[in-house]
């Protein structure tokens, strides 16, 4: 297990934003099921697309990754359009995307498929899947009430009801498969849907590989049958969530400049540009870049039901903000990769926070500063990256365990924090 030692060091400077997580997985799944060749450029190979890109190549596509040679930035030449009968195993070491979005892509073809996992992914909950499995006859079975889970059936088209407050990527995942299927189809929403934006994303993604799917007002979408995904080209563009934590620490430290991003985005994690505003940070968009500069916060309430992931680096700067911020309707970050009300909470607190838990979010006390400690990272990435911005800020060095955490997402932060001026030391455990 590795560490990471933290000496407080305001950031400044330029960075290059890592591609958006969230648009390469669907590109690579939508780049898969064409027929034809598609080229997928400016990806990093993060432990999730790892997982991606693997289930993709067991379901026969044919992916070449080509290295630019610059920041790990990869490019991917996918030949696809065919699912392999008689896969078996797939892998996807802790990736909550890959395993929601290829469940119904393996249910394409008939054939027995099980689904692996590690940490966390093991027991997040698939039970609108299991819900879909006991209508439609599709036979699953678990291993202690989670992975490794087999399934055998095949998808068939229909209308399909998912709750809007469980996660979007069940909503996703039918969208991947239930045009390619002989019949018309249907997803109804019941009650209202949350992380609207990553639904944006996939119908944006599959409308670029020719893919039409009707968004009735997000309480249904009609599907057309008989489609077929078109090769298409395409540049990822770069991370709202991560740019996140450098926009937090561009205004509680000297100044950081996001480049690679653009303004007119689905990614529902924009909502962090319109937060620090309302919070009284001053931040300036010119063209591809956000530049955030050093300011003195507000507290605001903050509704993140549309963009779960920002709580950790929200709490972070609620911590340094003058008054009270309150985080609310956030109950489905309690089943992230951890639960991270409770993750952001207890390790904040370890180094000085004023931070209580609700029901479904945070109430998050300013405080003047943070003192030195160590403090654990929950195997969750963005508790790392949340915790290390907050570690800029202490008064004394932070460490944090099992630092490696970050490469799920974002295996080149510690080069970007070193780079802004940050002083961080990685060091083995034992």
């Amino acid at each position: 297990m590795k560490a990471v030692t933290i000496k407080p060091w305001k950031l400044k400077g330029v960075v290059n934003l890592p591609p958006s997580k969230s648009i390469s997985h669907r590109a690579i799944i939508s780049a898969s099921l064409s027929e034809g060749t598609s080229v997928i450029d400016n990806l990093i190979l993060s432990k999730d697309m790892e997982a991606t890109i693997s289930a993709m190549r067991l379901m026969g596509s044919n992916i070449e990754i080509i290295k630019k040679g610059e920041n790990d930035r990869i490019k991917l030449v996918i030949g696809g359009g065919y699912i392999k009968r008689g896969i078996t195993h797939i892998d996807c070491i802790e990736s909550g995307s890959t395993l929601r979005f290829l469940i119904p892509v393996s249910l394409l073809d008939k054939g027995q498929v099980t689904f692996h996992g590690r940490g966390k992914l093991v027991t997040r909950p698939l039970d609108s899947y299991y819900e879909i499995f006991h209508k439609t006859g599709i036979k699953y079975s678990l291993m202690d009430g989670g992975l490794p889970l087999t399934i055998d059936g095949q998808l068939e088209s229909g209308t399909y009801e998912l709750d809007g407050n469980i996660s979007s990527q069940f909503v996703s995942g039918l969208m991947f498969s239930l045009p390619l299927l002989s019949g018309d189809s249907k997803i109804i929403i019941r009650g209202d849907l949350e992380s609207k934006g990553y639904v944006d994303l996939t119908l944006d993604v599959l409308k670029g590989f020719g893919i039409r799917i009707a968004n009735n007002g997000y309480k249904e979408f009609t599907i057309e049958g008989n489609q077929k995904y078109k090769p298409s080209n395409m540049e990822i563009e770069g991370d709202y969530s991560q740019a996140a934590f450098w926009l937090a620490a561009g205004v509680l430290g000297e100044g950081v400049e996001s480049q690679g991003i653009r303004e007119k985005t689905s990614q529902g994690d924009r909502a962090i540009v319109n937060i620090i505003e309302e919070m009284g940070g001053k931040l300036h968009v010119d063209g591809d870049s956000i530049k955030a500069s050093p300011s003195s916060l507000n507290s605001i309430k903050v509704d993140v039901s549309q963009c779960p992931d920002l709580v950790p680096i929200i709490a972070v700067l609620g911590t340094f903000c003058e008054g009270v911020l309150e985080i609310g309707n956030g109950s489905r970050v309690r089943i992230k990769e951890s639960d991270r009300l409770k993750a952001i909470s207890t390790e904040l607190n370890k180094l000085g926070a004023d931070i209580t838990e609700t029901e479904d979010g945070l109430i998050v006390k300013g405080v003047k500063s943070l003192r030195g400690g160590e403090v654990d990272s929950w195997n969750d990435h963005r508790i790392v990256m949340a915790l290390a911005i907050a570690a800029t800020r202490a008064s004394g060095e932070v460490t944090i365990r099992d630092s490696e955490a970050i490469t799920k997402s974002y295996p080149g932060f510690w080069e970007d924090f070193k780079m802004l001026g940050g002083i961080a030391d990685e060091w083995q455990l034992g």
